[in-house]
């Protein structure tokens, strides 16, 4: 078996060039570190040890030879590669490696496993370490939004529905959403978590045969997994296809984001931009430009997380026990979504912290409309003092579509309609026009939150 993930000294894979540029250039040691070579091995050397420590305590293995084990086994990644060429099957690989350091005592080494046992719970294993860094991924972002929430809790802005104006909100609201959409990818990264934190040792077809359960608790338990109620040869994929959509998720929030942000830099809206530090430049041609290129860079990022969770969900329909064809899609998927994942949240949380705020820009583009965004409170407000809704509706959506065409006041034409003034007062009228209705709820919001 061929293993089709390797770190930058098997960079002739042609289909691990990916992983092998995330891991050199775009992420913090850490999460690259979890899908290398040797740490797989070492997981994989830790659970053989384990195994031949609970088949001690059965009396299947004599202590003299656990302890030449214990003291001898050890691994090269490079004898591993040659041997894997002439065998092709990674753990047997594996296995005479180690067996040529312990010496005669190897024999009681994988005793009434097979080679899934040994994959699935290391993959489990790492699995876990690379999302406990997501998950911290994810709380920092969170610290850096509710940062920006609180800094700009009243800073009003015009609100869009279909990018069209619509009524006014707060940067702060704004940035307490996104906090708020990333509790929930907390949840279910700390979710999917649980559901692959499992392991198994249970043999060939996963009845126990030919090792009983005990060994497989032990081992468990000393990787601080859960043992499977029930397996096959391999744990079941739904278990990873699980993960992968978690991980998809948490990148179309990324997404949502990084498209909110690009939107919100255009030139004619300009109401953030991203930092752009001293010496950068923008674009080859234009020596003015300044663009959003995280964000776009992120927003790409997330279409392979999308593509990754689908190829998860093809792997859930095994042959029988077991077949393959799950193995090779997540040797690349694995190391891609988590190393991507962990890139584009510290990339938006970069981001979020050197986000450029223009609160004058927001209040003039507040003023484009000449006052249209108070509409519903006109509505509101001439049908609480008795006026049908649709004749309401009817004469203000006139003056607003004249004020629309011709740039002028909508506020003034309201104030001058005989109809309108049937109704109400122009004193009533100008109270209408306040921005301070817009954020009467915001302490409230933020409370409920925890932001407050």
């Amino acid at each position: 078996m061929i293993c089709c993930v390797r770190v930058a000294r098997h960079a002739r894979y042609a289909q691990n060039e990916w992983n092998t540029v995330m891991i050199e250039r775009y992420t913090r040691p850490a999460i690259g570190a979890i899908w290398t070579d040797e740490n797989r091995y070492r997981i994989w050397l830790d659970i053989e040890i384990m195994a031949c420590e609970a088949m001690n305590q059965l009396g299947q293995v004599p202590d003299a030879d656990l302890a030449r084990i214990k003291k001898r086994a050890r691994f090269s990644v490079r004898r591993i590669d040659q041997l894997e060429k002439r065998l092709k099957h990674d753990v047997i690989a594996f296995l005479t490696n180690v067996a040529e350091h312990v010496g005669p005592s190897s024999r009681f080494i994988h005793r009434g496993l097979t080679s899934s046992d040994i994959l699935d719970t290391a993959l489990a294993v790492q699995m876990v370490q690379a999302i406990d860094i997501l998950i911290a991924d994810v709380k920092a972002l969170r610290r850096s939004a509710a940062t920006k929430a609180r800094r700009y809790k009243l800073t009003p802005m015009i609100g869009r529905s279909h990018g069209i104006h619509a009524e006014p909100t707060t940067f702060g609201l704004k940035m307490a959403l996104m906090y708020d959409e990333f509790g929930r990818v907390l949840e279910r990264l700390k979710r999917a978590r649980e559901t692959v934190a499992v392991g198994q040792l249970s043999g060939a077809v996963g009845t126990h045969a030919h090792l009983p359960p005990s060994v497989e608790k032990y081992v468990c338990r000393k990787l601080k997994l859960k043992p499977a109620t029930i397996s096959t040869q391999v744990l079941q994929r739904d278990r990873h296809a699980e993960y992968q959509a978690a991980i998809a998720l948490a990148g179309a929030s990324v997404d949502r984001w990084a498209t909110e942000f690009r939107h919100l830099q255009r030139t004619e809206v300009h109401e953030v931009e991203e930092f752009f530090g001293v010496g950068q430049k923008g674009s080859s041609a234009m020596p003015h430009k300044k663009n959003p290129i995280t964000c776009e860079k992120l927003s790409g990022l997330a279409r392979l997380l999308r593509g990754n969770a689908m190829a998860a969900m093809e792997n859930v329909a095994l042959w029988h026990e077991r077949d393959i064809s799950h193995s090779s899609v997540e040797r690349v998927i694995m190391p891609d979504s988590t190393i991507a994942l962990d890139h584009m949240l510290a990339g938006l949380n970069d981001v979020v912290k050197g986000l450029r705020v223009y609160p004058k820009n927001m209040l003039r583009n507040l003023e484009l409309t000449h006052g249209l965004i108070h509409s519903q409170q006109v509505l509101l407000h001439l049908t609480d003092s008795g006026m049908t809704r649709e004749d309401a509706y009817r004469i203000i959506q006139k003056h607003a579509m004249h004020a629309w065409e011709k740039g002028s006041s909508f506020r003034d034409a309201i104030v001058g309609d005989a109809e309108i003034l049937k109704q109400t007062s122009k004193r009533d009228l100008d109270k209408l026009f306040d921005l301070k209705t817009h954020l009467k709820d915001v302490n409230r919001t933020f409370r409920a939150l925890g932001l407050d």
